[in-house]
């Protein structure tokens, strides 16, 4: 039996020594949508994101009370109040003060009017 020439695997092409440039490919006009983008997914940014009520936090009150384990508490205000607090005494004092210093707070309270009043 005779065995076939096995197929080249590889086609190498003959390089020329002609110094053309390669040539430009054809032009494609550009609509729709970019390739790979899901139909109905903005592609851009909305012109007029929702406008907010002009609210925003400026105190944060963090309790973690697990069952059975000893309650803890953070007070954090932008103002730089930092307290935090274990135990659940303390804990319910801290939350009286929490509350205590939203009045007082010079971040919600703003004091320009307070000296001429």
């Amino acid at each position: 039996m005779s065995t076939r020439p096995r197929p080249l695997l590889k086609s190498i092409p003959s390089t020329t020594t002609d110094p053309r440039a390669a040539g430009q490919g054809a032009h494609r006009a550009a609509v729709g949508a970019p390739k790979g983008v899901a139909e109905g997914v903005p592609t851009a940014v909305r012109p007029n994101p929702p406008a907010g009520d002009g609210r925003y936090p400026v105190a944060w009150l963090c309790i973690v009370a697990p069952r059975g384990a000893t309650p803890t508490a953070t007070s954090r205000c932008e103002c730089g109040r930092d307290r935090s607090a274990v135990g659940m005494v303390r804990v319910l004092a801290l939350i009286s003060e929490h509350e205590a210093h939203r009045d007082l707070c010079p971040l919600r309270t703003p004091q320009e009017g307070r000296a001429a009043a």
